[in-house]
């Protein structure tokens, strides 16, 4: 097996795990909170408000964790230290956030913001260092499609083993406190060895790092503010999170409470599951034949379609199976795209400002999934109070305006939201084939980075 194709196997691996445990603390979290603990609506004012702040204040640290990452310099590389380091004391953190120690009221308040808050920190760490070793395996173009292709099928497969096993396996061990903890510490050490994956079996170009030199702070928000692709590529994938993250949040909810079949929950999530992978896998298909823009229309096409089917669809699993099927087959493509588009800023970045920063670039992603995850939390914790939800014993306490008031929000704000960062990407992003072509062919000549190394 040669390099290109054993780095492609390895890399995509590591993120089976972190994509579990990433799916449990940003869906499954509130869930546990007002299901499972029960919270009472006094508590959960202060738990939403917790939630919303500590997720914008950590999204901030994550550029100054790019640039530790950037300025790390061992015999290991990088990446990997960090990777380990954040994934340990991850897995740590998630299981104390799902582990009941007895505590109400205030103290449970601070002692969850405490841990929330190092959590994100560490797992911060884990991701940045994760994805931006993707850019240092490879200058292709294709080549950086397969491997990210397959690192989402493979984070895909973590989320949606997720979603669609939670509720039955976590119901199968009694439903309570003690089985989410349970399925919590399976997670984690899953999490722990698919990492080792990456660790051991990723093997990065050195030639990509040949005038690499440590970056200052005073250089670090430069490069975040004057790569004005990178810019336009944030602000795109911030809002489109937003809106992909709110309505992912209310699935459980929505079969809940407006579908009444909370079982039906998985069954829907294995259909998407499903649908998503095949998008991913069939990607490079299409890539091959469509360009990114031409994609990413096409994509977004279907994303609305699915959107307004959704919402006027029948308590029906049929409509609503397809409307779910159009919005994550578009959404898995959409991801994918926005992730080769904050890959390719690096060397934009490299050409246009004189330094190679992969970790400072992909701090901007779970910048922005934090920053999308705070919003839509703090948009679906507002939701439940107000509709009504987080307050009923029964489905049936739950009145038509407020099974209204939540399909508003799940499905109509979040494709405001989507649409207007397609709009944004067709009207700043400039960075095609033809454009990169040059940027490798300058930076080469430059000597700025060495040739492919296999």
């Amino acid at each position: 097996m040669g390099t290109a194709k054993r780095n492609r196997f390895n890399f995509g691996l590591g993120t089976v795990g972190r994509d579990m445990l990433y799916t449990m603390v940003s869906m499954y979290l509130l869930f546990y909170l007002t299901e499972i603990l029960d919270l009472p609506d006094s508590v959960m004012w202060w738990m939403t408000g917790a939630f919303t702040i500590l997720r914008i204040f950590d999204a901030v640290n994550d550029p100054v964790m790019g640039f530790l990452v950037d300025n790390t310099r061992s015999r290991f590389g990088k990446f990997k230290p960090w990777i380990v380091i954040g994934g340990i004391l991850g897995g740590i953190l998630t299981i104390l956030l799902f582990l009941d120690m007895g505590l109400q009221g205030t103290g449970y308040v601070v002692s969850f913001v405490i841990i929330y808050l190092l959590w994100d920190l560490t797992y911060g760490a884990n991701d940045i260092a994760y994805w931006s070793m993707l850019p240092s395996l490879t200058v292709d173009q294709k080549e950086r499609e397969k491997t990210g292709a397959f690192a989402r099928i493979c984070a895909n497969i973590g989320l949606f083993v997720t979603v669609v096993g939670i509720l039955p396996v976590t119901n199968a061990l009694g439903g309570d406190k003690k089985a989410w903890l349970l399925v919590t510490v399976a997670i984690v050490f899953l999490t722990w060895a698919f990492l080792c994956f990456t660790v051991f079996g990723v093997k990065e170009n050195k030639g990509l790092q040949a005038k690499t030199e440590s970056t200052s702070l005073k250089e670090m928000f430069r490069i975040l503010f004057k790569n004005d692709q990178l810019l336009f590529t944030a602000i795109s994938m911030a809002l489109f999170m937003i809106g992909y993250c709110t309505t992912t949040a209310f699935g459980v909810y929505y079969f809940k409470y407006a579908f009444k079949n909370e079982g039906m929950y998985s069954v829907f999530a294995a259909i998407l599951g499903v649908s998503q992978l095949a998008a991913l896998i069939i990607f490079p298909v299409f890539s091959k034949k469509f360009s990114r823009k031409q994609l990413y229309g096409f994509s977004t096409i279907l994303v609305v379609a699915g959107y307004v089917i959704f919402f006027f669809a029948p308590r029906n699993m049929m409509p609503v199976g397809i409307a779910g099927i159009l919005i994550f087959v578009g959404q898995a493509f959409i991801q994918l795209l926005m992730l080769m588009f904050l890959t390719d800023t690096v060397e934009y970045g490299q050409w246009k400002l004189g330094h190679r920063n992969e970790s400072i670039t992909f701090s901007v992603q779970p910048f922005i999934n934090k920053i999308g995850g705070a919003i839509a939390n703090g948009i679906v914790g507002v939701t439940l109070i107000i509709s009504g939800i987080n307050s009923a014993a029964t489905p049936e306490d739950v009145s038509e305006s407020g099974l209204l008031t939540m399909k508003l929000v799940m499905l109509i704000l979040p494709l405001v939201f989507i649409l207007v960062s397609y709009i944004i990407y067709r009207l700043k992003f400039k960075i095609d084939k033809e454009l990169f072509d040059k940027i490798i062919a300058e930076l080469t000549e430059r000597g700025d980075i060495a040739a492919e190394q296999e």
